[in-house]
C-alpha cells in the first residue's frame, strides 16, 4: 500500500502534467491570436504603404520630367548656337 507521501507525490505529478497540458493549450491559443492580430495589422498597414509608395513614385516622376525638360532646353540652346555658327550637328554614326 502506498504511503501518504507517495500518494501526495503522485497527485502532485498528475496536477503538474495537467497544468502542463493546459499551458500548452494556452500557448497555442495565444499564438493563434497573435497571428490573427499580425494579419489584421498588416491589412491595415497596406493602404498607408501604398500611398507612401505612390507619393514617392510621383516625386521621382516629377524629377524625371524636370530633368527631361532641362535636357530639352539645353539641346535646343545647343542647336540654336550651332545653327548660328553655321556648323552641322553630329548626325550619328555612318551618315
Amino acid at each position: 500500500m502506498a504511503t501518504r507521501t507517495d500518494r501526495f507525490i503522485g497527485a502532485a505529478v498528475r496536477a503538474a502534467r495537467r497544468a502542463k497540458q493546459w499551458a500548452m493549450v494556452a500557448v497555442r491559443e495565444a499564438d493563434r491570436l497573435l497571428q490573427e492580430v499580425r494579419r489584421q495589422a498588416e491589412s491595415e498597414d497596406r493602404p498607408r504603404r501604398l500611398k507612401q509608395t505612390l507619393r514617392k513614385t510621383g516625386r521621382v516622376l516629377k524629377a524625371a520630367g524636370r530633368a527631361a525638360l532641362v535636357a530639352g532646353v539645353a539641346a535646343g540652346i545647343a542647336a540654336a548656337r550651332a545653327e548660328r555658327r553655321g556648323r552641322n550637328l553630329p548626325q550619328g554614326r555612318g551618315r
